[in-house]
């Protein structure tokens, strides 16, 4: 069984683009695998790209706001979950 911790939130979602805005309370760099669940949210991905303040970034830290491309719909207050 995969262990899951939690390191964000999120804040906000941009339907026209799917990208999900992000507040991190733990790091997160490409390639790591995500699962997003809310209410009625709940599925799992890879971090394909991620980005700060619209820049490209490989990783980022606890506190950061970040944006990432999601294959489906997130809802704010969703929780971020990092899949071991």
């Amino acid at each position: 069984m995969s262990e899951e911790k939690e390191i964000g939130t999120v804040m906000s979602y941009y339907t026209n683009i799917s990208v999900a805005a992000i507040r991190l309370t733990g790091a997160l760099k490409i390639n790591d695998q995500v699962r997003i669940k809310g209410n009625t949210t709940d599925f799992t991905q890879k971090i394909a790209s991620l980005q700060i303040n619209r820049k490209e970034v490989k990783s980022a830290k606890k506190g950061d706001e970040i944006g990432i491309k999601v294959v489906d719909r997130v809802r704010p207050n969703d929780r971020v979950y990092l899949v071991k």
